[in-house]
C-alpha cells in the first residue's frame, strides 16, 4: 500500500484523506539533522513501537515492538548509533521515546536515512500521534489516534509512505 502525504498537511491511504501535522521546517528534499523539516521522498514503513502501559499493540501486519522508559533514538550524527534505537541514558544525544505527552504512545518507524544512516541527513522520522491542535513536529508526520490506527490496519511489509511537495488535489 502507498500512503501519500502532501505539503498542505493531508495524508491519503486508499480513498480516505485525513489531516496530519508536518515538520515546523516544512518539507525538504535535502533533509538535515535539526532542521525541523519533513523529508520528501518515498520511504518504507519499518515497524511499530507502542507504549504497552497505555495501549495494546495495534492491529497491523507490521512488526510491533513495545517500548519502555529507557528506550531512546540516537540523534547525534557523530555517534555510531546515529538514527538507531538506543537504551537511555546514552553517551550520545538521544531522543526519549517514553514521553509523558502521549505523542509517542504509538509510533511507526519510517525508513528514512537508515540503510545505512548517513551522518547529519536526519534521524527519528516517524509517523506518530498528533497533538490536539495538530501543532508542527520536529520533522515527523503526526496523525490523530483513530486515523493512525485505521492506517495501520491496512499496512503490511510492502507499505510505503510518499511525502511530496504537492497540495491535496480534491479540495
Amino acid at each position: 500500500m502507498e500512503i501519500l502525504v502532501t505539503a498542505d498537511g493531508w495524508l491519503r491511504h486508499g480513498d480516505r484523506w485525513c489531516r496530519c501535522a508536518l515538520g515546523k521546517g516544512g518539507l525538504r528534499g535535502d533533509k538535515r539533522e535539526g532542521d525541523g523539516a519533513t523529508p520528501v521522498g518515498a520511504f518504507p514503513l519499518r515497524r511499530v513501537l507502542y507504549r504497552p502501559d497505555r495501549a495494546a499493540p495495534p492491529a497491523t501486519a507490521l512488526p510491533c515492538v513495545p517500548i519502555g522508559p529507557d528506550d531512546g533514538w540516537c540523534d547525534d550524527p557523530g555517534a555510531a548509533e546515529y538514527n538507531r534505537p538506543v537504551r537511555l541514558p546514552h553517551a550520545a544525544s538521544a531522543e526519549r521515546l517514553w514521553r509523558e505527552d502521549g505523542l509517542y504512545d504509538l509510533v511507526v518507524v519510517i525508513g528514512h536515512n537508515d540503510q545505512p544512516p548517513a551522518p547529519g541527513r536526519g534521524s527519528a522520522i516517524f509517523l506518530h500521534l498528533a497533538s490536539p491542535d495538530y501543532g508542527p513536529t520536529e520533522g515527523c508526520v503526526a496523525l490523530a489516534r483513530p486515523d493512525l490506527l485505521s492506517l495501520l490496519a491496512l499496512c503490511d511489509g510492502d507499505s510505503v509512505v510518499r511525502i511530496e511537495d504537492s497540495q491535496r488535489a480534491d479540495t
